[in-house]
């Protein structure tokens, strides 16, 4: 070992491995309500969770929704927004959770992620959507000293197999009941 201590940097080293030892990995499920969908995402801003709550409204007025938004500086406090209060409620349950500093998540009822996901990502401090489904989703953390940072997320379930003709035949029939073909 007194071989490795000469080598230049040997301090700097440690304290790399030091605090790799201290970084957790673990996972978060996000609870969604029956029927909903989620879009999960990260800005960079405190505004935000106003300007989600106005851009969701313009595009679709019907659309029941909740808010959750980590703050990640000053007071660190999760902020709720939105139009339904279980799904506020829900929604900052859910990012309580995860922890992870800016950090948003929208809970969506009466509206699909398609209806708002382009106005959504032009938002000025919107940085990454790490998904917009209504499927299981666990979300992937590391866990500092510092706090907690998102890695990625787990949507739904592995492939099971590769489509076929009636598979194809299935998908093209179920995007012509949602309206989204002729």
């Amino acid at each position: 070992m007194s071989w490795v201590k000469r080598v230049q940097g040997f301090d700097d080293l440690t304290a790399i491995i030091k605090r790799r030892k201290e970084m957790e990995l673990k996972t978060e499920r996000i609870d969604i309500p029956e029927g909903c969908n989620v879009i999960f995402g990260q800005t960079h801003f405190i505004k935000t969770v106003e300007d989600l709550f106005e851009i969701i409204v313009g595009a679709v007025p019907g659309a029941k929704f909740g808010i959750g938004f980590c703050e990640a500086s000053g007071h660190c406090l999760v902020r709720g927004e939105g139009n339904d209060e279980a799904l506020k409620e829900a929604a900052i349950k859910n990012a309580f959770k995860i922890g992870a500093g800016h950090t948003f998540i929208i809970l969506l009822r009466d509206a699909f992620p398609i209806n708002i996901l382009n106005a959504i990502k032009m938002c000025q401090e919107v940085c990454h959507i790490f998904c917009a489904t209504a499927n299981p989703v666990e979300v992937i953390l590391a866990q500092s000293e510092q706090g907690k940072g998102v890695l990625g997320v787990i949507d739904g379930s592995s492939p099971k197999g590769i489509e076929k003709e009636d598979g194809i035949a299935w998908r093209k029939d179920l995007l012509r009941k949602f309206k989204y073909k002729l």
